[in-house]
């Protein structure tokens, strides 16, 4: 669960990504209709085809040197290991007091006023038979984290460039035993490490089917981060209900997290495969008429939008075969256009809430 830290409350991300509230209907799309069948096994030779044009694009990828070579100062603070390393009780209540900010953000607003029991229950769990072994996988997994620190630092090199007037939070990691994945503030952020084990440890977040907790892995974790952090600029208008609207706010997310991280492959940014990626593009055409036929741009029955953009193993609606969330995928290219034709920065762009107008000035066609 991801959680967006405001002074007022504690949002999930799901909470932020509503529903909303639409204007008039207007569908001026009848020239184009096509009729969308059941398409998504029609082309296994174009789908070979296409996978090693994708594969060459991210190989020769590579971030703008001009960006990259930003001087920044992230601050990375490893309280997982810090709390499974503590010798005693009072080893945890000193670093609970030496970083009062995550202490209130994670525990709550009282609890520095209960730092020493606080950290005599922690100790107490980190010493659990059932608990240390989670401890021990985190520390097998990431005890060297040069990796992962190159790749936070060239992700928030973009968002400094691209947001100069936002300053950069410290990042805490942390054992959270599957509380919060991540917890966002303006100064901080909180990581749940354990979230993103890789499946052979043994170590999942429970109660979740495995379509999704397959996204939690350790190569998910600074595009899920960025994806999250979007939350914070993604302008929208409340009163739009609209599945249109809920695209587009998809869209923006994943058009913010692949500019932070552009030789990041799209399957990780929207948690599809590399095969679903590129059956959908090769279907693009098809998936674009099935929303125009069926009308459902302005359509605001809750239950239906959630049919493509909610979380599901497959969009049954398209074709059992078709990748879930097949909504989001396409408002993220009608994003991708409306971005390109208009030239606008990203900042600008995460701040445009009107999701009709960004739709209508998209010009977005299907590519051929």
């Amino acid at each position: 669960m991801i959680f967006l830290a405001t002074p007022a409350k504690t949002m999930t991300t799901n909470t932020l990504a509503k529903l909303f509230q639409h204007g008039d209907r207007k569908n001026q799309f009848d020239s184009l209709i096509l009729h969308p069948m059941r398409i998504f096994r029609l082309y296994p030779l174009f789908l070979i085809l296409l996978l090693p044009l994708a594969c060459k694009k991210q190989d020769s990828c590579s971030p703008d040197p001009r960006i990259t070579s930003r001087e920044i100062s992230l601050e990375l603070i490893r309280l997982d290991a810090a709390f499974q390393d503590a010798e005693d009780a009072r080893s945890i209540q000193r670093i609970l007091e030496e970083h009062p900010e995550f202490t209130t953000l994670f525990f709550g607003l009282d609890a520095l006023n209960q730092t020493q029991e606080l950290a005599e229950s922690l100790f107490d769990l980190h010493q659990d038979a059932i608990f240390k072994p989670l401890d021990e996988a985190l520390a097998a997994e990431f005890g060297d984290i040069t990796a992962l620190e190159k790749e936070l630092t060239e992700a928030f090199q973009h968002f400094t460039h691209y947001f100069p007037q936002e300053k950069l939070p410290r990042l805490y990691f942390i054992n959270s035993g599957f509380a919060a994945d991540f917890i966002l503030d303006e100064d901080i952020i909180i990581i749940g490490l354990e979230y993103f084990l890789p499946e052979e440890s043994g170590f999942a977040p429970p109660e979740l089917p495995y379509y999704i907790r397959k996204r939690y892995a350790p190569a998910y974790l600074v595009p899920n981060l960025m994806t999250a952090l979007s939350t914070r600029f993604n302008a929208t208008q409340p009163e739009d209900r609209t599945l249109l609207a809920e695209m587009i706010y998809y869209g923006k997310a994943y058009h913010f997290t692949k500019t932070l991280l552009p030789c990041t492959p799209d399957s990780l940014i929207i948690g599809y495969t590399a095969d679903e990626v590129a059956a959908s593009y090769a279907n693009e055409r098809y998936i674009w008429s099935f929303f125009v036929e069926q009308d459902l741009f302005f359509e605001t029955n809750p239950f239906i939008i959630r049919k493509y953009t909610g979380e599901a193993p497959n969009t049954d609606e398209i074709s059992p075969d078709a990748p879930g969330r097949l909504g989001r995928w396409l408002g993220w290219n009608i994003v991708d256009d409306f971005q390109i034709k208009e030239g606008l920065d990203l900042e600008t762009l995460m701040a445009e809430p009107r999701a009709d107008h960004v739709f209508r000035a998209s010009g977005y066609r299907p590519r051929e």
